[in-house]
C-alpha cells in the first residue's frame, strides 16, 4: 500500500512542528470518525515525544491516542500522501516538498501547550487542550470534502 500503488483511502499527514499534541489529536480524530475514507498520518519536523494532557483530553472524548507515537516524516518516507494538512505555522511556513501528489493544507490551531503556561491550575490548563481537541474535531468532521475543495 505504501509508494506509488493506488489506494482506496485518501492518505492524509497532519504535520506540525513536534507532533506531540495537535497533529496526534487530528490523526487521532481521523481514525475514529472517518475509518473508511481516510488512512490519517501524523508527524513533526522536530518530534519531541506526545504531550500527556493531549492523550488524557483525548481519552475524555473517548478517543485513544496512547498508543500513536511521536515520529519524524523520515520514519513516514516511504508513503504517499494525498494530502498534507499542517495544523501549526510554523509547520506551514517550512513545510518540505512532498514527492508525488500531495496536496499541501493549511488550518492552523492554538498551541495547548502555549496557551496552558498562562493557566492557574491543571484544570485551566487541560481546558486549554480541550477546546483545541474540540476545534480539531470540528475540522476533522468536514473531511474528506473539505480537503477535495481545497
Amino acid at each position: 500500500m505504501t509508494g506509488g500503488t493506488p489506494h482506496a483511502k485518501l492518505r492524509v499527514l497532519f504535520l506540525c512542528t513536534g507532533n506531540s499534541c495537535r497533529s496526534q489529536m487530528a490523526e487521532g480524530w481521523a481514525r475514529r470518525l472517518h475509518p473508511e475514507t481516510l488512512e490519517p498520518y501524523s508527524a513533526g519536523l522536530a518530534p519531541h515525544g506526545l504531550d500527556p494532557r493531549a492523550v488524557k483530553v483525548m481519552a475524555e472524548a473517548g478517543v485513544d491516542i496512547s498508543g500513536q507515537r511521536s515520529k519524524s516524516l523520515e520514519a513516514l518516507a516511504d508513503i504517499f500522501f494525498d494530502y498534507v494538512v499542517t495544523v501549526c505555522g510554523h509547520a506551514h511556513e517550512h513545510c518540505p516538498v512532498f514527492p508525488g501528489k500531495a496536496k499541501i493544507i493549511h488550518i492552523g490551531f492554538d498551541d495547548p501547550p502555549r496557551l496552558a503556561l498562562q493557566a492557574k491550575s491543571e484544570i485551566e490548563a487541560l481546558n486549554c487542550y480541550r477546546r483545541v481537541r474540540d476545534e480539531i474535531k470540528a475540522f476533522i468532521e468536514t473531511l474528506p470534502d473539505a480537503l477535495k475543495q481545497s
